[in-house]
């Protein structure tokens, strides 16, 4: 750290604010960049380390408070260096209100006390300090943190969260141009397309933008791969995506770099839990007795077919025309124009945390398959015996391999209940609601 001026030594205002000033930047430069200077094992050490560099910190300008305690920048800097921890501080809130009195054009004293409004709970008032501060010089932090208040704030309707979503892009948007090296930014702008995707149809183009935001953050700052948010974040993303290995793998990743953060390891587990439960149904075509499946299958016709053996049928894809049934084993990897798939319900998987419904279904040959449909209101399943039709399925194989566990299995995805066909029927609208995801929204 920098030096203090010793007794005697003549020194200008300016120098001693410079040098105080110098002193929480690199407390600031500890925390954010500790995995640089020590292993994810010290991870639990992190909180006390970084307090223990505060109180240092705070003791030097309590050298200097006496002859400074009227100063705005002086008045800033306690403020930012109380700020450094993660809960809200009375004094920090303090601190930094006096010094925007002082001087209203203090940019970074009006970014500061919003995160500590932030902290606090108050968004309406964080949102007025970040507003404050751009009026006085548009800035990267003051941007981002409105593109992250903006998708935090209660209230409005679905008219009106969606408009705030697409601010909250463009602010994340503008503050990457103004500096695309700052990874904070990059990771910003990711929570924002994550948030757009599941507020606008969920547009595969935006989960990609998530993703290559997130890419960017790692590659332009190192000190993003240390981000435990980051992490948990695109964990999040690729579960909803069935990329389940990146998933577990982003989860154990989080936990690992913020050991005392419960959900990470929880999602982990639910994951896991959830991938073998499903495996093994799948196995034993979820443990119905051989003569009972006959029985059900005996009953399956093409009559289940529905509105799908229509020649007026239009496919989710926007295809006019009668669908071919077709057998578990004949769907190809992707996409399967111009059939449909038929079979009957197995199994139903209820698991802790879901994203998808999930059941199995057993066809003609007595195949079964994984079938997880998503945007499912509460309300809405599927029984045991129950025909489903699946209009041009899209079939994908899933080779997860997580700290010793391996699972292969394939399945089908259903974006929405309406897709489906059950007892040759369509689903009403009342079995769609759209789907949601908890994710960690902010980095500081």
């Amino acid at each position: 750290m920098a030096e203090m001026e010793k007794d005697g030594d003549p020194a200008t205002d300016k120098d001693d604010l410079q040098i105080l000033k110098e002193l929480v930047d690199e407390l600031y430069h500890f925390r954010d960049h500790y995995f640089e200077t020590h292993s994810v094992e010290d991870a639990e050490r992190k909180p006390s380390d970084v307090a223990q560099e505060m109180e240092k910190t705070l003791k030097k300008l309590e050298e200097k408070e006496e002859s400074y305690k009227h100063s705005a920048e002086f008045l800033l800097l306690r403020g930012r260096s109380l700020g450094v921890a993660p809960e809200f501080s009375t004094t920090a809130e303090e601190c930094l209100s006096r010094a925007v009195k002082l001087e209203p054009g203090l940019v970074e004293g009006w970014n500061t006390l919003g995160e500590q409004y932030w902290k606090k709970g108050d968004l309406t008032t964080a949102k007025t300090c970040f507003t404050g501060a751009l009026q006085q010089s548009k800035n990267k932090v003051s941007l981002r943190s409105l593109s992250m208040v903006l998708r935090q704030l209660p209230g409005g309707g679905g008219d009106e969260q969606g408009k705030r979503v697409l601010e909250s892009v463009d602010m994340a948007r503008q503050a990457v141009q103004l500096d695309i090296t700052d990874g904070t930014s990059w990771y910003i702008l990711g929570n924002a397309y994550i948030s757009l995707f599941f507020t606008c149809r969920q547009n595969p183009q935006m989960s990609q933008q998530a993703l290559s935001a997130y890419a960017q953050a790692e590659k332009v700052d190192p000190t993003a791969t240390s981000n435990p948010d980051l992490h948990f974040n695109r964990a999040t993303l690729f579960q909803y995506e069935e990329m389940f290995g990146s998933a577990l793998g982003g989860y154990s990743r989080a936990a690992a770099l913020d050991p005392v953060w419960e959900e990470p390891p929880e999602r982990e587990r639910q994951l896991l839990e959830y991938l073998e439960k499903l495996t093994a149904l799948t196995e034993n075509k979820g443990k119905v007795k051989a003569r009972r499946l006959r029985t059900m299958l005996s009953n399956l016709s093409t009559l289940a077919l529905g509105p799908c053996s229509s020649p007026q049928f239009r496919s989710p894809a926007g295809r006019v025309g009668s669908l071919e049934p077709w057998t578990l084993s004949a769907l190809t990897h992707g996409h399967n124009a111009g059939v449909a798939a038929l079979g009957k319900v197995v199994f139903s998987l209820a698991s802790e945390g879901r994203v998808a419904f999930t059941f199995g279904m057993v066809d003609s040959e007595e195949t079964c398959c994984v079938v997880m449909v998503y945007n499912t209101a509460d309300s809405w399943g599927v029984l045991i015996g129950d025909s489903v039709v699946i209009p041009e399925p899209q079939v994908k194989r899933h080779s997860v391999a997580h700290n010793g566990q391996t699972f292969d299995f394939r399945s089908i995805r259903v974006d929405s209940p309406l897709l489906l066909i059950v007892n040759g029927k369509r689903q009403n609208v009342q079995a769609q609601t759209a789907a949601s995801v908890s994710y960690k929204p902010q980095s500081e």
